[in-house]
């Protein structure tokens, strides 16, 4: 009952978060409000990740002895984290809404995601409507900008292994021979199953004006709602772990070719579109400063043997994804509404993803009191030694 209690009243705030906010952008209410939000996620995250790392050390000896074990509990504690960030947008009442294929058949099969990168508040939208899917979390990778190693989340990103990819022409190379290596020893080994990939390397607001003198000099459609996609990433996975072309040779170190059991089965493209083509990030979700909205994402799902092999097709069917991006992001942001029965034969109606309110706050209860179990574990060791 007092769980539930609890819970009520968490849903009553949001449910007025949810309402338009009529108060002062720079009222005493608003900024206090705000300042309440950021200081409730910077505790969110010290008493999330440091307890995320001390698991995961104590469990390490598990990792010698029962790796499959190990990686399992690490997929569990993975998403249990990430469900504290979904919460931050979802408490803001920026919801999101569904719309496109159906892509229920995809969720336990091996499937790349390709998406649109407009700002900081990409990843941790994904991550909510990750987080109401089963399964997804626990055994996903993402494709990040190096960048990101040195943020507070770095240190969770490189236990659980996801892949920090270098950006520039000097760098290019050899960051997708460290990606080939990494598909090897990491993603396939830990049998993950979900790979995101942000194929522009860049926020567009950065990307757009290289991106459109590259579109003029080579006669390319020049893109004003997303950027040219780079095509080296895609093509290495393609390459890895893709479907083999008929009568093709391929050898993976002592993995059995004839099997392939990690070979990708979908490729899924994710259209993200924001209010009025004005997108949140990370500080806006942050503070909860915008008036509560829905972010769109138009899913459309490919069979990955469909997907071509030879490189100057692939790259054409890259590009030709992002023409149909800036198409349906023109309409949506003069008419409202997703162009759906233009680019998908039997779509979704919109579905606003749903989060647990009650699994928040047990998710929040188990982390509090494992940083208390940690806190005393720790002083009692170290009282040995001072």
């Amino acid at each position: 009952m007092k769980y539930l209690n609890i819970c009520s009243i968490y849903s009553l705030t949001r449910g007025f978060q949810k309402k338009p906010c009529n108060m002062d952008p720079f009222g005493v209410a608003f900024l206090c409000r705000c300042a309440l939000r950021v200081v409730f996620v910077i505790v969110n995250n010290i008493y999330c990740i440091p307890t995320y790392v001390v698991w995961m050390m104590m469990f390490f000896p598990i990792k010698k002895c029962h790796p499959d074990l190990y990686w399992r509990i690490e997929g569990i504690f993975f998403h249990w984290l990430l469900a504290m960030v979904s919460m931050w947008s979802w408490s803001a009442g920026y919801d999101i809404v569904e719309i496109g294929d159906d892509i229920t058949i995809c969720l336990e099969d091996r499937t790349l995601v390709i998406a649109n990168h407009q700002s900081t508040a990409d990843v941790p939208l994904l991550m909510a409507s990750f987080n109401a899917k089963k399964n997804i979390l626990p055994n996903l990778m993402w494709i990040m900008d190096r960048i990101f190693k040195y943020t507070n989340f770095g240190i969770v990103s490189i236990l659980h292994q996801d892949f920090f990819i270098v950006s520039g022409k000097d760098k290019r190379e050899a960051s997708l021979q460290e990606l080939v290596k990494h598909l090897k020893d990491a993603y396939i080994p830990r049998c993950r199953k979900w790979m995101v990939l942000f194929p522009e390397g860049g926020f567009l607001r950065k990307r757009r004006e290289t991106s459109q003198r590259y579109a003029a000099k080579n006669n390319l459609p020049v893109l004003k709602h997303v950027s040219l996609p780079r095509v080296g990433a895609l093509k290495t996975i393609m390459n890895v772990i893709g479907p083999l072309e008929s009568g093709s040779p391929f050898s993976l170190n002592n993995i059995c070719d004839r099997s392939r059991p990690y070979e990708l089965k979908w490729v899924l493209d994710i259209t993200i579109a924001y209010p009025n083509g004005q997108p949140l990030d990370l500080p806006t979700i942050v503070t909860g400063q915008r008036e509560p909205c829905k972010t769109f994402l138009f899913y459309r799902l490919y069979p990955c043997h469909e997907v071509p092999q030879d490189n100057e097709a692939l790259t054409k069917w890259l590009y030709d994804r992002f023409v149909e991006k800036e198409q349906m992001l023109e309409i949506y942001y003069k008419t409202g509404e997703f162009p759906t029965k233009d680019f998908c034969a039997e779509p979704i109606p919109p579905q606003t993803v749903s989060q647990d309110c009650l699994r928040f706050l047990i998710l929040h209860l188990f982390f509090i009191t494992s940083s208390y179990f940690h806190f005393h574990l720790f002083s009692y060791v170290f009282s040995h030694f001072w």
